[in-house]
């Protein structure tokens, strides 16, 4: 049976954000939990994969339960997401998973993960994917993250 490609160098090996968070990266990624924060007035909401730049081009699914996805068909829809915003971002889209509860490891965490991962590969990209609730975000991979008590607008 033959061995998958290695990927290349520069392709992500799973480490996620790394510590410290380069800068650009850190405003992308507090705009992500800002918005989330302004825009998202419920206590109890869907998950949500965004796929795009915090604060401009993006495309948003809504994760219902019922719909019971396969991780082929999440890696699918984060390929096709990817995709759509990644010419008009102008650098690779990040994926985040804006959702509620606490910022620790959940089921649909690992699932949309693990599509997003799948989808990034294939593409030859390097990921960059965060959950995000309405006080901070945190990379599952690398354990990176960040919170405010009270985010404002700069």
């Amino acid at each position: 049976m033959p061995r998958p490609p290695t990927p290349p160098p520069d392709i992500d090996t799973g480490a996620g954000v790394p510590v410290p968070v380069p800068a650009d990266l850190g405003r992308l990624l507090r705009t992500a939990v800002l918005q989330h924060a302004q825009g998202e007035r419920r206590r109890v909401h869907l998950p949500l994969v965004h796929v795009g730049l915090p604060g401009g081009a993006e495309r948003v699914l809504a994760v219902r339960p019922e719909d019971h996805l396969d991780h082929a068909l999440r890696a699918d829809a984060v390929a096709a997401m990817r995709r759509a915003t990644a010419r008009a971002a102008g650098r690779e889209p990040l994926v985040w998973l804006t959702r509620t509860g606490a910022l620790e490891l959940q089921d649909v965490d690992a699932a949309w993960l693990a599509a997003a991962r799948t989808a990034y590969a294939e593409a030859g990209a390097a990921l960059v994917m965060v959950v995000a609730n309405r006080h901070g975000w945190w990379d599952p991979r690398s354990g990176a993250g960040r919170t405010w008590r009270r985010l404002r607008e700069r």
